[in-house]
């Protein structure tokens, strides 16, 4: 299920080589004694520091670079100490440690505190002051900030306490002897401590971002509250508290004080029954934040746990039974991993269940993935209970501690398990129970892995293998769809709410920086988001601009727009793939495709500057332009890969052959991926119906592609209708296809087709646009005009005649009638001479 990757071994990384350098120091070939080597801390360098007994009595403290895979001895104690927390300052200059006092034995009598907090310099070994002497468990961290300034000669370190309080000491260094680092004024050091938190009965640091979230609890007359806030503290070393959250937890969750990712006691580790509520916070760099808590219930066997999305402004619970199986007392006790991969966050219960947390799509839990049973095996050497999660903002999988072997996992969803949940029923018969599943491994597979190009490949061959639409979603339409999310998803979280994601779908603070602000934009977008109609751009809805737009005969200024939206998008996708040309398309203008390129364009463009104005019209386009360009190029890529699944060669287009059972397939899901985005009303590449017209004509029969057209399946382009009237010869059959299709094209396109056909057909429309041409040139130049009056019954097939009709019409009415003004006239004698005189005329009767 999960896919652990080895990212440190201690035995492997730090002990042989302890074991290597205790033989130098006793002088033997190899040294025999335990070394007792514990992790203290992970800096936020990725330095672990680490703490081991020595051959001579001692207690040494060593650091492992994770860039450079070296050990560094930092100090070594004259005694046995027992080491509960540590930190190194960025410069290496300064070692801060805290030891759990030994009170057994003779030292019992002595007046001696539990803890003893220690500042060492050791740049080089010199001084140690002592910082604290106090009967409640200490912990240290240096702050390490992001600087360019090559020598610091200042250090601010941490210290955080059971009693529940922070202080936050300000050490000046100075240089002395070019080298030696040592603090200026020691005994001034307390004087400088800067009190930042009090009454905490729970605590985090964060170290990738330079935060503390602390939990304090106030009882008043009617209720219990919990706040959580959160301290920020900056590259000047100032600090801000930025947050307060309230949160519904219940009274007396804590007997002691819990730390979080505040190095690891190996000399006070806390028994499951004391932990009654495990709470952690997860954050990522484009401001999103996620609180997760989980809470037993003692009588009725079940878990409860709660993620706080605060970028969504929202919170989802959920309640799983443990089975009746399990024993009360041990399930009070059970607690899950919260393991962040990505923008989900897992929920793991070792033995029981894996939740996927979908937390930027909660309101489609379908898309948040749920296993139990055999599926949720781990592959853990050891009880969850041993492990810890690290909290690594710059890493997109998790990392888990097993303090027990010390061994250090980056943690992701295996790609395989996932591609086999796809897979997991036969296409004919699919379960709708297994759906959900799928559709959450599917969008998990192109959301967060699906920039591995043959993982997508594998994704590609499932939908061929797998045309037929789900009962509950369409695959196709949701391949597009999370595809294209993909691209914009890390970008600002707000587009969550604005962007098609499914197709399944139809706190403030002042002078905020960095992080902060992004998360007060996200919640308040969330909140506006929330609050107007119809947040979500829905592809569909460009609809009625699109008949419009197609109904347009003439070229205007909005079709000139159009047009130069979708030059903008072409021209991305011809700078992606420049060498890539197995599939033939945009070779041909296509221009009832290019102008809905250019409508999506428009209209999505218009969409976000509606509603996320913060973005700047300049990133909005650029977005937007990638976004339409990203999925023509995802519709070829799915082709080039189906086409190289198929083995398909250039014979495909080629009229004269009929279509072999591969070419039939990949027609069929040319035919699916047609049906998914008209759904959707998106565009596809130009020259995609010209190849779908292609592959229709050699593997139906004429009269059903001629019905395909009929329908609007297929749409005959002048690049298809050409090919086909000069590559099929004049054969019976063919015959009968090309006058299908000619009947069935506009009349500007007819014209230009005859001209392609060698056909006596094609000769004799030729000659009548010809003399129609040159008839209506002369009439134009002798001043006639063409009244349009029609006689009943009359065909104008014959352009002389009708020519002739149309000039005598036109004479006769503008000619004066010679009987006008006689009263008296036989009729009957005009009509007989007027017949006498055509027949001399015409040569049957002489004058």
């Amino acid at each position: 299920m999960l896919k652990l990757n080895p990212k440190f071994d201690l035995h492997r990384d730090v002990v042989c080589d302890i074991l290597r350098k205790e033989a130098s120091v006793c002088r033997v070939k190899e040294y025999s004694g335990a070394v007792d080597t514990c992790i203290l801390n992970i800096e936020r360098d990725g330095g672990i520091l680490y703490s081991w007994k020595g051959a001579t009595g001692t207690t040494r403290i060593g650091k492992y670079d994770s860039n450079t895979k070296q050990n560094k001895l930092l100090y070594t104690f004259d005694k046995q100490v027992c080491v509960s927390s540590c930190s190194l300052n960025k410069e290496e200059t300064l070692l801060a440690v805290s030891l759990a006092q030994n009170t057994r034995g003779e030292e019992r009598l002595k007046p001696i505190s539990k803890c003893l907090t220690l500042l060492i310099e050791i740049h080089p070994i010199n001084n140690t002051k002592v910082l604290k002497a106090v009967d409640c468990r200490v912990k240290v961290q240096f702050l390490h900030s992001e600087t360019d300034r090559r020598s610091v000669l200042e250090s601010h370190l941490l210290l955080l306490t059971e009693d529940g309080y922070a202080d936050l000491y300000h050490v000046l260094l100075t240089r002395q002897e070019g080298y030696r680092v040592v603090m200026a004024n020691p005994e001034r050091l307390s004087k400088t401590a800067e009190r930042i938190v009090e009454d905490f009965c729970w605590v985090q640091w964060d170290g990738h971002t330079q935060r503390v979230y602390y939990l304090t609890h106030n009882v008043t007359h009617t209720q219990d509250k919990f706040l959580m806030r959160c301290v920020q503290f900056y590259t000047n070393h100032k600090c801000e508290t930025v947050l307060e959250l309230p949160l519904e937890l219940p009274a007396n969750l804590f007997h002691t004080v819990k730390f979080v990712n505040l190095g690891f006691d190996h000399y006070h580790m806390e028994r499951p029954e004391q932990e009654l509520v495990r709470l952690e916070v997860f954050t990522d760099r484009i401001g999103s934040m996620c609180v997760c808590y989980s809470q037993p219930l003692k009588d009725k066997q079940e878990l409860i746990y709660t993620v706080v999305l605060v970028h969504k402004d929202c919170r989802k619970t959920f309640r799983v039974s443990l089975g009746s199986d399990q024993s009360p007392q041990k399930a009070a006790y059970l607690h899950p991993l919260f393991i962040p991969i990505g923008y989900h966050i897992l929920v793991y219960l070792q033995d029981y269940f894996l939740h996927c947390v979908n937390t930027r799509q909660q309101e489609m839990l379908c898309h948040s993935l749920f296993l139990s049973g055999l599926d949720v095996d781990l592959g853990l050497q050891c009880q969850s209970a041993n492990i810890t999660v690290l909290h690594a903002e710059e890493e997109s999988s998790g990392s888990l501690l097993d303090l027990a072997s010390g061994r250090i996992h980056t943690a992701e969803l295996s790609p395989a398990f996932l591609l086999q949940i796809l897979r997991s029923d036969t296409p004919r018969c699919p379960s709708s129970k297994a759906d959900p599943q799928r559709l959450a491994a599917l969008h998990w597979l192109l959301v967060y892995m699906g920039n591995d190009p043959n993982l997508e490949l594998k994704i590609i061959e499932w939908l061929c293998d797998n045309v037929y639409a789900f009962e509950s979603f369409d695959q196709i339409q949701e391949f597009i769809l999370a595809s294209l999310y993909r691209i914009s998803y890390e970008k600002s979280l707000s587009l969550d709410k604005v962007l098609p994601y499914s197709s399944v779908l139809d706190k403030k603070a002042r002078s905020l920086q960095g992080f902060w602000a992004e998360l007060q934009w996200n919640t308040e977008r969330t909140k506006y988001l929330d609050a107007v109609p119809n947040p979500r751009y829905r592809t569909s809805h460009i609809q009625v601009d699109w008949d419009k737009l197609k109904s347009e005969r003439r070229q205007s200024s909005h079709m000139n727009h159009m047009e130069e939206n979708t030059k903008k998008v072409l021209s991305m996708v011809d700078t992606w793939c420049l060498d890539k040309k197995l599939v033939p398309l945009f070779q041909e203008e296509d221009h009832q495709q290019r102008a809905l390129i250019g409508l999506t364009v428009d209209k999505l463009r218009e969409h976000l500057n509606r509603h996320l104005p913060r973005l700047g019209k300049k990133k909005i386009d650029s977005l937007v332009v990638n976004y339409v360009a990203k999925l023509l190029e995802l519709i070829r890529h799915m082709l080039e890969s189906v086409w190289l699944k198929y083995k398909l060669g250039p014979r495909v287009l080629c009229f004269t052959q009929q279509g072999s059972p591969a070419e039939w397939s990949v027609f069929h899901f040319m035919f699916r991926i047609l049906e998914a985005t008209r759904g959707l009303c998106l565009p596809l590449p130009p020259g995609y119906h010209t190849l779908l017209a292609m592959f229709a004509v050699r593997c139906l029969p004429h009269h059903t592609f001629l019905q395909y057209i009929d329908h609007g399946f297929l749409q005959l382009t002048e690049t298809f209708v050409s090919r086909l009237m000069t590559d099929l010869d004049n054969s019976d059959a063919n015959e009968r296809l090309k006058f299908s299709i000619l009947k069935r094209l506009p009349e500007p396109m007819e014209q230009r087709i005859y001209h392609m056909w060698d056909h006596p057909i094609s000769s004799a429309s030729i000659s009548r646009d010809y003399i129609r041409t040159l008839l209506e040139k002369h009439n134009k130049n002798k001043g006639f005009a063409f009244t349009g009056r029609d006689k009943p019954g009359f065909t104008p097939e014959f352009l002389p005649l009708t020519y002739l009709a149309k000039i005598l019409s036109d004479t006769e009415e503008q000619a004066l009638n010679p009987f006008e003004e006689q009263e008296n006239v036989d009729a009957r004698f005009v009509e007989e001479t007027a017949l006498k005189q055509t027949l001399i005329l015409l040569g049957f009767e002489e004058k």
